[in-house]
């Protein structure tokens, strides 16, 4: 029976005007209280249902959200953090009842393909962007098309754009201290990649954390790709200097970490202790399980959502950066209890 109806007939069911009842259904303002409580018992008592389309022309909306991941698809499928993220972003978009398109960006031909439509007027209400490298054109394409858009991490400018974030910095020194109070002297770092602002604050988090316990790195970093094998690599030539501590700023990284020294002859932890940084590989699937700085990345995901509706409703217009902290989580590849850190 709702497929059958229209406008036209709830106005005449509930005697008021097609208008009206658009109004009412669109939840546009000037309908009296008492009309709309009307209208609304109308709509209920039949299960009318607008068409889609017909609500995003006369409201000018679409319903849907864009996600924007500038990353290679094999990347995406292989990182834990992408899954944890989305799950995040289509539970709280479908929590306020609109629909999610994604948007894969497999290289620069990608970049220069996509980004004309996904700034296409009439496609989208709104942009999630994750995974930026640094001055990402994404961004001022965004900007100067007008549309409403959130940043997940740390964009170049974060002071003229909406954003969240974790304290990548703070948790990165946090590492730092942590193995300093485990007495560990020869600490070494496998930095993520330095065109990110993730890696560039994990890496200065863990140099201040370094120097703030009197020790210093001497030249042990290597930069990784957030990847297993790459951190297998960094690991490799820093075991030359003989590390007694590795800093990790991915879980995978830190994985190949391990491995390296384990094939090395080294134990992890008695030889060389190592944090990682992300905190969502399954203990299990590490050996030692990993002591890590948990992030968390399912409500960074779910807070991007909500803070883009509130931008694209209006009642966010001065752009803020909402930044949740970490967590240091102690297991076995530190080889010890958790101690204080400042």
């Amino acid at each position: 029976m709702s497929r059958r109806l229209n406008l036209e007939e709830i106005g005449r069911r509930a005697g008021v005007s097609r208008s009206t009842v658009s109004r009412v259904v669109n939840g546009e303002p000037n309908v009296s209280p008492q009309t709309k409580k009307r209208v609304e018992s109308v709509v209920a008592e039949t299960g009318f249902r607008p068409h889609a389309g017909a609500r995003s022309l006369a409201s000018n909306s679409t319903g849907v959200l864009g996600l924007v991941i500038p990353s290679a698809v094999a990347t995406l499928f292989d990182d834990p953090y992408f899954g944890r993220l989305i799950l995040g972003i289509t539970g709280a978009t479908n929590e306020i009842q609109m629909t999610l398109n994604l948007f894969l960006f497999g290289d620069q031909a990608d970049d220069r393909s996509i980004i004309p439509r996904v700034v296409a007027p009439g496609l989208l209400d709104g942009v999630i962007v994750t995974a930026t490298t640094m001055g990402n054109p994404l961004i001022e394409y965004l900007r100067g098309a007008d549309m409403p858009f959130v940043v997940i991490g740390r964009p170049d400018e974060s002071a003229s754009v909406f954003s969240v974030d974790v304290d990548n910095r703070g948790g990165a020194r946090t590492a730092a201290l942590h193995l300093s109070g485990l007495g560990r002297k020869r600490p070494a770092l496998i930095a993520a990649p330095s065109n990110t602002t993730a890696g560039i604050d994990r890496r200065s988090g863990f140099v201040e954390g370094v120097a703030a316990a009197g020790l210093s790195l001497d030249g042990r970093i290597r930069e990784g790709d957030w990847t297993e094998n790459s951190g297998r690599k960094a690991a490799e030539e820093l075991l030359a200097d003989r590390p007694d501590a590795v800093f990790a700023a991915s879980d995978r990284m830190a994985v190949g970490a391990v491995r390296a020294i384990t094939e090395a002859g080294l134990s992890c932890p008695d030889d060389v202790a190592v944090v990682s940084f992300d905190g969502l590989l399954h203990p299990d699937l590490a050996s030692p399980r990993l002591t890590s700085i948990a992030q968390p990345v399912r409500e960074v995901g779910e807070r991007a959502v909500r803070l883009l509706k509130s931008v694209i409703d209006g009642t966010a217009t001065i752009p803020e950066s909402v930044v949740y902290p970490t967590e240091l989580v102690v297991r076995e590849s530190c080889g010890s209890e958790l101690v204080e850190v400042s």
